[in-house]
């Protein structure tokens, strides 16, 4: 599975984003994926989960209440909905694929993305 990451830029405090990762192949929908950041100096931390139907889905406390993770099996796509951004959101932004969800809250992913970057402005 190849992932690309797309929708990074600059952003306002309290504005809003939404990050897109589009995956090739059709394995997609047997994937649990998730969304991880890494902010400069910071070790890269979860973000977000969700269930290969979409059905259950997993946040940070940090992200929980502003940010809102989807997927779309029909296109391959799995979304980050960012709202109430903060200038602490600032990071380098990853989506990645695992086989379990407790392989991918402990980072145990079998496919990264590239990343994404946006800043949040104060």
């Amino acid at each position: 599975v190849q992932l690309q990451a797309s929708g990074g830029g600059l952003v306002q405090a309290g504005g809003s984003l939404r990050l897109s990762c589009a995956a090739s192949g059709r394995t997609f929908s047997s994937y649990v994926m998730g969304w991880f950041r890494q902010a400069p100096g910071k070790e890269r931390e979860f973000v977000a989960a969700i269930s290969r139907s979409g059905g259950s889905t997993y946040y940070a406390d940090s992200v929980k209440g502003r940010f809102t993770i989807s997927r779309d099996n029909a296109k391959n796509t799995v979304y980050l909905q960012m709202n109430i951004l903060k200038p602490e959101d600032t990071a380098v932004y990853y989506c990645a694929a695992g086989s379990s969800l407790a392989q991918v809250l402990r980072g145990r992913l079998d496919y990264w993305g590239q990343g994404t970057q946006f800043t949040v402005s104060s």
